[in-house]
């Protein structure tokens, strides 16, 4: 019985120490680099921050693409990405976007999570840009049943 108890500790152990969480913390240091290099901030010019996706299914996902521009002097670096809610997955151009490049956030909006209606979805892009770090994008349309 000894034996199992060990046993079942050590698995545990080495459990908890392959979740270390280390994805977690380095997105947060990330995100605080970015907002703290103020002497790297840059600006952004985005070609598209509100679309409108018309009429969708109940049951469709759809992928909407936001492009930007590096309109500044140093490479653009999207921290961060997040959703405003659990329908939508969130994508990003994930190098540094150099002066003058071009990059894009995707949403895939699944329409099984959300509801039959119009609709106002929104995501926050966290980069470092002067002015402000954070943006809004937002997308519209509708849901129909099937």
């Amino acid at each position: 019985m000894k034996i199992i108890v060990a046993g079942c500790a050590i698995l545990l152990a080495g459990i908890m120490g392959a979740c270390n969480g280390n994805n977690k913390v380095s997105v947060k240091e990330e995100v605080s680099k970015t907002q703290l290099d103020t002497a790297h901030y840059t600006d952004i010019a985005w070609k598209d921050s509100v679309v409108n996706v018309g009429n969708l299914t109940m049951g469709d996902t759809t992928l909407i693409t936001f492009h930007f521009n590096n309109v500044g002097q140093h490479p653009l670096v999207i921290a961060k990405v997040r959703p405003g809610c659990g329908c939508t997955t969130a994508g990003y151009t994930k190098e540094p976007v150099l002066p003058g490049g071009e990059g894009v956030v995707t949403a895939a909006f699944d329409t099984k999570r959300a509801h039959v209606g119009t609709f106002r979805k929104y995501m926050i892009v966290t980069a470092n840009t002067h002015e402000r770090q954070q943006f809004e994008l937002i997308f519209t349309g509708e849901i129909k049943e099937k």
